[in-house]
């Protein structure tokens, strides 16, 4: 005889597994552009709005990563590099030369994955392993955490406080990783949310992308560093954002967003008007 269990009892039974799986994932919410320039604007990296913020993920690569540094020599920028884990313990010697070139190490974890089960423990111990392995090249401890695809779970809050770093995701990207992607998508792509004080996310590798892909951010960098600087906006690592140092940020309810004087209001952005088609 087939047994008829209450309905009562089933959702008793799986209320507790249905809030364990949003207590864990409720804060990648933050992934959303509009939620978190609104509410999160450090988070956001959200800086000085005479600034603009350049960050590469997913490196150091042999193959793409000096030739990034080369381009960035020419410029004369510097940038914030969220590189992985394990390819610096793969490729040391990319990673000393990036900070040998004046850029900024910061942690984007051990490995690109996606965080969809809960695993406070081991969140914890990667993030760890990572920011001694980049403080180890850098010649001093990281501030910055960038979780892979932007999915900043309450385990990886958790971690990233643990191992002092502070969570910064973007205001504007490239969408680089595409395999259709070129320099003038890259570069329209970023002018269309980018503004004074806001954050670039780009890639200087296919790692986590499409074979290749980087060769098109390569190709955007020259007009994206010209469009911010005919803009009135310089050009620059985190560390030179004005977004404030440390593990400790806007959802803390302890600190004044990003750009904020001492009157507690938020300048506004400088406008950043881009050449770029699209």
């Amino acid at each position: 005889m087939r047994q008829r269990f209450p309905a009562g009892r089933v959702v008793c039974a799986t209320a507790p597994v249905v809030a364990a799986a949003l207590a864990h994932v409720g804060p990648a919410a933050t992934w959303l552009p509009g939620l978190r320039r609104r509410r999160f604007p450090g988070l956001a990296g959200q800086g000085s709005p005479s600034h603009v913020a350049l960050t590469f993920d997913d490196g150091p690569d042999p193959g793409s990563t000096p030739l990034f540094l080369d381009a960035l020599d020419v410029l004369g920028v510097r940038a914030t590099f969220f590189v992985l884990g394990e390819n610096v313990v793969r490729h040391p010697e990319v990673a000393r030369e990036l900070v040998r070139r004046g850029h900024e190490l910061a942690v984007h974890g051990w490995t690109h994955d996606r965080p969809w089960w809960p695993s406070p423990a081991r969140d914890a111990r990667e993030l760890l392993r990572t920011a001694r392995v980049v403080g180890e090249v850098a010649g001093r401890a990281p501030h910055w955490y960038r979780p892979p695809y932007g999915i900043l779970t309450s385990g990886r809050w958790a971690a990233a406080r643990r191992a002092g770093l502070r969570p910064v995701l973007w205001t504007a990207w490239g969408k680089d990783w595409r395999h259709d992607a070129t320099p003038a998508s890259v570069r329209a792509t970023v002018a269309a949310d980018l503004r004074g004080g806001g954050t670039i996310l780009l890639h200087d590798t296919d790692h986590a992308s499409a074979p290749g892909s980087w060769r098109a951010t390569l190709g955007a960098l020259p007009d994206l560093v010209r469009d911010c600087r005919e803009a009135g906006l310089t050009v620059g690592p985190l560390g030179e954002h004005g977004t404030g140092r440390g593990g400790t940020d806007e959802a803390d309810g302890d600190s004044v967003p990003a750009g904020a004087g001492r009157s507690g209001r938020t300048e506004r952005p400088a406008p950043f008007r881009s050449p770029a088609p699209g």
